[in-house]
């Protein structure tokens, strides 16, 4: 009895707190352990020193995080909680480069609170001080204004000398809203500038989205590939797995690079020479009869583009006539054991990764 007690407490405890198999790496593992520590300031700022922030942009909301989903009454209930004086939660931000606070964590709070103080909307719902409802801002007695404008709230900065990866992961953690962000919008929310916003401007080409299948791109998949090929043809003998850690590293890096038009120019001249020699096929696993199958493949991703841009290969030796006899070929090489193996098993090891761009670099400058 006492045996299979403990048994099952073991079997919980693997369930809560994984341990982690000798020489798996994650993302904080493959950081030296004088850099894992996590910088940060706290302040206390009034409401109306947070609103001329705000206002000033020296506090900003990042683009994907500006979806307010809060109603009027959730609103109208922080707003009684500043009156009353009951705490409000941590906010989080995030220092950049220039000085400038990124939200981090408590953008409808913080958009609640801007909305109210510009007259955005009336009180509704309040239960301790019902006889404020209706009443905007500028309508409250003057006594109300300044003990909200007087109220603090507490708010913590990452500071910019933090690791990009421990910001990262801090920005996961925190990632408890209604609509769960991925890690492309995170590290876009944490690396905006003008390297995010050219590659924005790229996964906005409705020729790129419709060839991907996506009909409205709002969870910034076509957004990560292009940052994924950028990462891995520009930065290929410093990849480290996992995949996520090496993007958010790379984007870190490059955040403020406003110079990327040679990068953007290689993406399309890529893009353009895949789809070429490929069709439909690019991107997708081949089948028997060399249709494409349905999804992409990111590691298929990978292989295609960064081969295609290492190896440059003539694509006006492609016609119909030859076209089955590359895919044919192509099709041999995807059904070997060692690619294969790159694009369906463990693929973001790092063996595989470089393996499978070479292998497709090797290929098309063999086939073409």
């Amino acid at each position: 009895m006492a045996q299979r007690v403990k048994s099952q407490q073991k079997l919980l405890a693997d369930i809560l707190f994984p341990v982690r198999p000798e020489g798996e790496s994650g993302e904080v593992l493959d950081i030296p352990p004088d850099k894992r520590r996590l910088h940060t300031e706290t302040y206390d700022f009034t409401i109306s020193t947070i609103y001329k922030l705000l206002k000033d942009k020296k506090i900003v909301i990042p683009e994907f995080q500006r979806r307010y989903v809060w109603s009027r009454a959730q609103a109208s209930r922080l707003i009684e909680s500043l009156i009353i004086q009951c705490p409000i939660p941590v906010i989080y931000l995030d220092q950049g480069s220039e000085g400038t606070l990124t939200v981090v964590d408590g953008n409808q709070r913080l958009m609640s609170i801007k909305l109210f103080v510009e007259n955005g909307f009336r009180l509704k719902g309040l239960k301790a001080y019902p006889d404020l409802d209706g009443f905007t801002f500028s309508e409250l007695d003057p006594r109300f204004q300044n003990h909200i404008e007087n109220r603090t709230l507490r708010c913590i900065t990452i500071l910019k000398d933090t690791h990009p990866q421990i910001k990262f992961d801090v920005f996961e953690r925190l990632n408890t809203g209604a609509v769960q962000l991925n890690p492309q919008e995170l590290r876009h929310g944490l690396n905006f500038g003008p390297f995010m916003q050219a590659i924005d401007d790229l996964a906005a080409d409705e020729e790129w989205q419709k060839f991907l299948g996506i009909r409205n791109d709002k969870r910034m998949k076509g957004a990560e590939l292009i940052l994924r090929f950028l990462a891995l043809r520009y930065d290929l003998e410093r990849y480290k797995k996992p995949l996520a850690g090496f993007l958010s590293e790379f984007a870190s890096k490059h955040k403020d690079k406003s110079d990327v038009a040679a990068w953007r120019d290689e993406f399309k001249v890529t893009y353009q020479g895949v789809k070429s020699l490929f069709g439909r096929a690019a991107f997708r696993m081949l089948g028997d009869d060399l249709s494409p199958g349905g999804s992409i493949n990111s590691a298929v991703f990978d292989a295609q583009m960064v081969g295609y841009s290492l190896a440059k290969p003539n694509v006006q030796k492609m016609n119909e006539a030859t076209r089955f006899q590359f895919l044919s070929a192509y099709r041999a090489l995807q059904n070997s054991h060692e690619f294969n193996r790159a694009i369906t098993a463990s693929t973001s090891d790092e063996l595989l990764v470089k393996g499978r761009i070479n292998m497709a670099r090797d290929f098309l400058s063999k086939q073409l």
